[in-house]
């Protein structure tokens, strides 16, 4: 079973790759959704700050971010920024679903807050990816 510093832990390195991978996708967007794109990086910088901090307070040391990320695709247009920023908020959305049942209050708050967060993101990217598709799933994070 993971630990409740595991599950933070892990939340702590989707919340890294999704700040480098907002910085990516963000120049191939056009203007409005570029400025979606720049409020979602800094909710998951805040997130990422939080987490860092709750680890300091805690004198633990946690892995730092790496340098770079490797896409799981290449990113050559909007259509393709898009469909990273879905991914992106699936897979945080996942690691935070993951912490929820390990964690205690106000680590769990923080982790049904940020499942939410990731959720919303994740609908609007797919609404814009494709409009006359469905926008949620039925158990975000799973």
């Amino acid at each position: 079973m993971t630990t409740p510093a595991e599950s933070l832990g892990a939340a702590l390195a989707a919340e890294h790759a999704a700040v480098y991978a907002y910085g990516v996708l963000g120049a191939r967007l056009g203007t409005p959704a570029r400025a979606e794109a720049a409020a979602a990086e800094t909710a998951h910088r805040a997130r990422r700050d939080a987490l860092l901090l709750r680890f300091a307070r805690d004198g633990a040391t946690p892995s730092p971010a790496a340098p770079a990320y490797t896409l799981p695709f290449a990113v050559t247009g909007a259509a393709t920024a898009l469909d990273l920023a879905v991914l992106i908020e699936e897979r945080t959305a996942a690691v935070w679903r993951a912490a929820v049942p390990v964690t205690g209050r106000p680590d769990r708050t923080t982790a049904v807050a940020a499942l939410t967060d990731c959720a919303v993101r994740a609908a609007r990217w797919r609404r814009r990816a494709e409009p006359a598709a469905a926008a949620t799933v039925p158990f975000p994070g799973t």
